[in-house]
């Protein structure tokens, strides 16, 4: 028999069975926020999700010149359902809460899933529960994780990983639509990298190639890019790194164009920080007008 574990304001430990309402209100507000997304009902959409959510997804939308509320709703695939998964914990801490369920997590893209972890995100705001945003963990590598699962052992998620912070969301600074897409591209093989642009788009990566929307976009004049580069456990320090800003044409056939570069080769010294400056000026906005 599974055995839920729930936090309660002073600390305390209790079972599910003698406290089963977070569980239940968890499950229901994540069905619902699902409801809503695959019906497209934006005032759902709205009530159901956390106040710092609804303005990082408007933010990107904003960011990639799209419309809000309606590409909230334009997704390869509906949410995953926790219907036929087993739910392991739930966990409140101040306004914040979690609960974690394992099983076939099912994205509707094919294949036959098998058992992983779903981590679902709460926030309280104003004495609602709602829904902010999930976590997959693939258990692919971790067999013996999988197996100590399937056999009722939770130690894995009793971690502190998969326990709410206490510490509620940051509200995003909103922006407005976009004049022009861009996006921020990192190859970072062994290394840590965080980039801002423009003071107000953060993002983080790790030992990854990976390209990321800029919230805000680019603006005409002057735009500013900060860097922060540190080597992560085990790598040489001396792995190749690249740090690019690209702007995306809305005109059909038009390639992005490469408005920023820190490039570092295989075995040259790599900057902890640095920061540099990318122009959108009257031909960079021809260009991406394909003319």
């Amino acid at each position: 028999m599974l055995v839920f574990v729930l936090m309660i304001g002073g600390g305390e430990l209790l079972h599910a069975g003698n406290n089963p309402a977070l569980q239940q209100q968890f499950d229901e507000v994540y069905n619902q926020w699902r409801k809503s997304v695959i019906n497209g009902d934006a005032a759902a959409w709205s009530r159901l999700t956390a106040k710092n959510r609804q303005l990082a997804v408007r933010n990107r939308i904003y960011s990639e010149k799209r419309e809000f509320p309606k590409a909230v709703f334009e997704l390869p695939a509906a949410p995953p359902s926790i219907a036929n998964l087993k739910g392991l914990s739930a966990h409140q801490k101040g306004a914040t809460g979690t609960a974690v369920y394992f099983g076939k997590v099912d994205f509707g893209v094919g294949g036959d899933p098998t058992d992983n972890l779903l981590l679902l995100h709460f926030v309280n705001d104003g004495g609602r529960w709602r829904y902010d945003t999930a976590d997959y963990i693939s258990l692919q590598s971790l067999p013996d994780v999988r197996t100590q699962l399937q056999q009722g052992d939770l130690s894995y998620v009793e971690q502190k990983d998969f326990q709410a912070s206490g510490v509620p969301p940051q509200m995003p600074i909103p922006v407005k639509p976009a004049q022009f897409i861009a996006k921020v591209y990192v190859f970072c093989p062994g290394r840590d990298v965080r980039v801002k642009v423009n003071k107000i788009s953060d993002h983080h990566f790790q030992d990854t190639k990976a390209a990321e929307v800029v919230i805000g976009g680019g603006k005409p004049g002057s735009n500013e890019v900060q860097f922060a580069t540190k080597a992560l456990e085990g790598s040489t320090g001396k792995e190749a790194l690249s740090i690019r800003v690209y702007l995306l044409s809305t005109v059909a056939g038009v390639k992005p164009i490469k408005v920023y570069e820190y490039q570092v080769n295989e075995g040259e010294a790599v900057k902890p920080f640095g920061s540099g400056n990318f122009e959108i000026d009257a031909k960079v906005v021809q260009q991406l007008r394909g003319k």
